[in-house]
């Protein structure tokens, strides 16, 4: 098999979970451990950093990769899913898994496809472990793909752990309270490792410290350490001033994600810099700044506050869950505070729809739509659910044809924001 036919097998034979959902999900490690241990433990054989939260994990961990590799590491990042091609979920030093790899891979695995019978995402941790083990990585950045006790990323033993934050999502799965959600992050913290929370609530902290205190793992809290004075977003750049608390210095970042909700996953890269730093990494100050300000040049980043047009302004953002959302909201209200809106919106249908678009505003414009796989909410479902909540507009199958009726419609001065789901953005012409 070629490329092409390699991945079109992996998607077609191992289930899915971002396109069939919760089917696809397999509920303990098992799977995992047992590919790892035929591949000789490939996990074992490399240092990394494990990353969780509800929000920020993506951004956070190609953040923090951009660093590592401008402070000359070598290194490795996994991370989920991906929007344009597979090669994006594995990367070395910022280039996309090599190709022969991918099939030699799958090749040599088939014989354990069939005893084990994996999902995609056990069989493809298992292929980012095998690379950046035969690569010999300095680190790897994992992110996990879905909560972190029963992720199948949490085989590895880490020398650092960071859990972004923790919110409402994928409550089908991870719990129906945001403790329940908390104790399934806090999973992913390990004995005698370090962990940092980016953020935590009040229903969350006693989580995170009883897990701590457990695995007597030193526990550091960066919105108690690290805060944001100020932070502006202009066109396709964040600048971003923040004071460390426990050095009482001041640093100003300018970042090329522009989204306003980078300045917290900032301040928790900037958390982990300070921390690898004490555990042996040499990281420059020059090394943070460039790192920050190239991300999407230097890892490959997309769909995050991503400008793809201006006048009108066309945006694109992978945001799909309350949280995700209101901050995209927030943003738009800031940047773009007297123009007309209009949304193209598309959801997967494990989604509480119905709370996400209430929070929408009933003077925009609206494009429903739908990504083409299996897990997505049909346009026509939710374009009644949106009627609901007073949000009018037109239902589309392809997400193109419905910015390109937004494009018609909008005036020089509006905004076009496309958003609820990584599927949609992925569809993007």
């Amino acid at each position: 098999m070629n490329y092409k036919d390699t991945i079109e097998y992996l998607y077609r034979q191992l289930p899915m979970f971002s396109r069939i959902g919760v089917a696809a999900y397999k509920k303990d490690l098992h799977n995992t451990i047992e590919l790892c241990k035929a591949l000789g433990d490939p996990q074992h054989k490399f240092k990394s950093i494990h990353i969780a939260g509800t929000n920020g994990k993506g951004s956070t961990s190609h953040m923090l990769a951009a660093i590592l590799q401008e402070a000359g590491y070598k290194t490795g990042l996994y991370t989920s899913p991906h929007i344009k091609d597979f090669g994006e979920r594995i990367r070395i030093s910022g280039k996309m898994v090599d190709k022969d790899f991918v099939v030699d891979f799958v090749e040599r695995t088939k014989h354990l496809v069939k005893e084990i019978n994996p999902s995609f995402f056990e069989l493809t941790v298992a292929m980012a472990f095998d690379y950046f083990a035969t690569q010999a990585v300095d680190i790897a950045i994992i992110e996990t793909g879905l909560g972190g006790r029963l992720d199948s990323t949490n085989i590895i033993s880490p020398i650092l752990s960071v859990i972004t934050n923790i919110g409402y999502d994928h409550m089908n799965i991870l719990g129906n309270s945001l403790p329940e959600i908390a104790i399934e992050k806090a999973g992913i913290i390990k004995k005698d490792t370090p962990v940092i929370i980016g953020e935590y609530l009040p229903e969350t902290l006693p989580v995170f410290v009883k897990k701590a205190n457990e695995m007597n793992a030193a526990i550091h809290f960066t919105q108690d350490n690290f805060i944001v004075q100020s932070k502006e977003s202009k066109g396709s750049s964040l600048l971003c001033h923040v004071l460390n608390k426990m050095t009482n210095e001041p640093a100003t970042i300018t970042s090329d994600l522009p989204g306003l909700y980078q300045s917290k996953n900032i301040c928790t890269v900037l958390h982990a810099v300070d921390i690898l730093g004490k555990i042996g990494f040499d990281i420059t100050t020059a090394a943070v700044k460039k790192g920050l300000g190239n991300v999407k040049k230097i890892t490959g980043l997309r769909g995050r506050w991503e400008i793809i047009q201006t006048s009108p302004a066309v945006i694109l953002d992978v945001a799909h869950n309350e949280d995700g959302i209101r901050q995209v909201l927030e943003q738009l209200k800031i940047n773009y505070p007297s123009s007309q809106v209009h949304f193209v919106l598309g959801f997967v249908n494990d989604k509480d729809t119905g709370k996400v678009l209430s929070l929408f505003p009933a003077e925009a414009r609206y494009y429903f739509t739908n990504a083409h796989i299996p897990r997505a909410l049909p346009y026509e479902t939710l374009k009644e659910t949106g009627a609901l909540y007073k949000l009018q507009g037109t239902g589309f199958d392809n997400v193109n044809e419905a910015i390109e009726l937004a494009k018609m419609y909008a005036k020089k001065t509006d905004v076009i924001m496309v958003c609820g789901s990584f599927f949609i953005i992925a569809e993007v012409d």
